[in-house]
């Protein structure tokens, strides 16, 4: 069962967030490439610094972010199963698609 918090830093659950949007290689726009950013943090700010870091690292320029949420399991497939398990270890899984 999924208690839902008093508020945003008061889950019994880990608080994994989805962070849904669009990453630009290079100045300008260009092509971008869909994204989502799964990752474990204390609230929907500290998530979306933590993704932008992590993109940042990654070589993109340039992200825009349209929809943030918290998972409330575990995602039955792959590559979201995989990078749900990442995020409890620490990690911030960034998922492309083409």
């Amino acid at each position: 069962m999924t208690v839902l918090p008093d508020n945003d830093n008061n889950s019994d659950d880990p608080m994994v967030f989805i962070i849904i949007g669009k990453a630009f290689e290079e100045d300008g726009g260009g092509e971008g490439v869909d994204i989502h950013v799964v990752l474990r943090a204390a609230d929907d700010d500290s998530a979306v610094r933590e993704a932008l870091n992590a993109l940042a690292e990654e070589g993109f320029l340039e992200a825009d972010l349209d929809q943030i949420g918290m998972l409330e399991g575990v995602p039955e497939d792959e590559p979201h199963a995989s990078a749900y398990k990442g995020a409890l270890e620490g990690e911030v899984a960034i998922i492309r698609f083409n």
